[in-house]
């Protein structure tokens, strides 16, 4: 049989995702690192039409471009009830027959062509004696010969209600806050689950260097929050990533979660979804995202060695950023649209002490241009001052100009300021008793790690006084 192949690269964080769940189901794959594989760089350009986007999984031939675990499971047929492959082909019946069953009842399945794939025939008739019957499905390692609905009804015990686990309480974000939060609750022995859509550590993981974390002169954010999740691990808090939560319901104080993955059960919620990069809006930049307009130096850096690169922005993770660049780079542009910098002098500083980086100041980005392949050639800037335009080229851009609160889900389940940012009462408490919130998406927080776990401290507590009173 073909090989699953995810292409990716050791610093992508979406890559671990996707590489940590296909571990998980014990699912095999040959892992093509684009860093050092020019050829394989192409191949995912020529796949996404010119963007450099990883993780790309190929599955029987198929790409996936940056699955979440819920497309994977449905191309690999991950179940509860075990991994499903289904050999068959368009016009046979039973297979159609077969399809719709588990369709209708919501298993997923990995369909092979055996008219497309020779290995798949050949497979089929080995398991048939020679025989080439389809559809042959393959169930948490056994096989089945054309199994009718009702064969397949006892295999995958569908008529057996699975018991939904009720939490005391559910993490909504697995950054600093939610961390925290599920640290706390668990030593108070409250059965605690932590649901992440993406990958464990939030935006606090993709920064390279952390120097304001109390306990650590220097820390990177991978390893600061590798070890809080160990942290709550150890205490009993259960992870779950790659879910996305969709809506919150209460009802006789009991709180379901919609998500991508199905519905969880809480007493209480902690909603810690954290912010994510806000854009400048200006034409060219929706094109151009993800093909030489980022957001994340430690996740696309890598992609600009010896090349050069644009920074805009004036704050902490702009310069922040724009270091980091420079160490690789050939070259690092700062553009900001102010006369001076809004971060701290400890970062001004260094800049005088890096010459691979220029600065632009007084300087509005206006557009983004792309050359004669729809590709990025640099950015259109117009003086504060003269109002005179110019283009800066470069090979890349990457932009710090701020966060946007991830709550747009909640705008029919907890009251929230204009800003979108969710608004809170004593201990975190939203407007629906039983919800908190904390870190980021909270008004009034502090866009500090540090910050961060103070208020998964309130939270926690909060969470404490309101299982006590139900």
């Amino acid at each position: 049989m073909s090989t699953i192949k995810l292409y990716g690269a050791d610093w992508c964080p979406d890559c671990q995702r996707a590489k940590s769940y296909l571990k998980k189901n014990n699912i095999d794959f040959n892992f093509i690192d684009v860093d050092l594989d020019q050829s394989a760089t192409q191949l995912v350009e020529t796949i996404n039409n010119g963007k450099r986007i990883i993780p790309t999984v190929i599955i029987e031939g198929k790409s996936y471009t940056n699955p979440d675990n819920n497309v994977l499971a449905s191309a690999l047929g991950l179940n509860a009830q075990g991994r499903i492959t289904f050999y068959g082909a368009d016009w046979c019946p039973d297979c159609k027959r077969a399809k719709a069953y588990l369709q209708n009842n919501g298993i997923n399945y990995q369909f092979v062509d055996v008219d497309a794939v020779p290995e798949a025939a050949s497979l089929v008739e080995l398991i048939n004696e020679g025989k080439r019957i389809i559809p042959t499905l393959v169930i948490d390692g056994t096989p089945y010969t054309n199994p009718d609905n009702a064969t397949l009804k006892d295999i995958l015990k569908l008529d057996i209600t699975k018991e939904q686990e009720i939490y005391d309480v559910i993490i909504i974000g697995s950054g600093a806050a939610g961390m925290t939060a599920s640290i706390y609750a668990q030593r108070d022995k409250k059965r605690t689950l932590i649901l992440e859509k993406s990958i464990i550590g939030g935006n606090a993981s993709l920064t390279k260097k952390i120097e304001n974390y109390p306990g650590f002169t220097e820390v990177s954010g991978a390893e600061l929050m590798d070890r809080m999740a160990m942290q709550a691990q150890t205490y009993g808090a259960k992870i779950e990533t790659g879910v996305i939560v969709q809506n919150i319901q209460k009802k006789d104080n009991l709180f379901t979660l919609v998500t991508n993955m199905g519905d969880y059960f809480a007493k209480s919620v902690v909603i810690a979804t954290g912010s994510t990069y806000r854009t400048l809006k200006v034409p060219g930049e929706k094109e151009l995202i993800g093909s030489g307009i980022h957001f994340c130096a430690t996740c696309d850096g890598a992609f600009y060695r010896d090349r050069e690169v644009i920074i805009i922005g004036g704050g902490n993770s702009a310069l922040e950023e724009g270091i980091f660049l420079a160490s690789f780079t050939k070259k690092v542009t700062i553009i900001h649209r102010k006369e001076s910098f809004s971060a701290s002098e400890t970062y001004i500083e260094k800049l005088n002490e890096i010459p691979n980086i220029s600065v632009l100041m007084n300087k509005n980005t206006t557009a983004f241009i792309a050359d004669e392949k729809d590709l990025f050639k640099g950015v259109q800037i117009t003086d504060n001052s003269t109002q005179q335009s110019e283009v800066v080229t470069a090979d890349g851009a990457f932009i710090f100009i701020g966060l946007t609160p991830n709550t747009a889900f909640l705008k029919d389940n907890v009251a929230l300021a204009k800003s979108g940012h969710i608004t809170t009462n004593g201990f975190g408490e939203t407007s629906v008793k039983g919800v908190f919130a904390a870190g980021d998406c909270r008004e009034g927080a502090i866009a500090q790690v540090a910050a961060a776990t103070g208020e998964g401290v309130m939270a926690s507590y909060g969470i404490k006084a309101y299982l006590g009173q139900i």
